[in-house]
């Protein structure tokens, strides 16, 4: 296999490892958890862990 060949498929393996995070980040399942997060630096403390 050529360098070229190589650095190909490495590229592609990486684009599609950024397009699956992209999509775990943006899915509705995770929005409640980012927005909590969100809020952490306005919370109070003993505000910080709401389970």
């Amino acid at each position: 296999m050529s360098a070229g060949v190589v650095s190909g498929a490495v590229t592609g393996v990486l684009l599609v490892l950024f397009l699956f995070g992209w999509a775990w980040a943006w899915s509705d399942r995770r929005r409640s958890d980012f927005e909590a997060a969100a809020r952490l630096p306005l919370a109070d403390e003993g505000q910080e862990r709401r389970a």
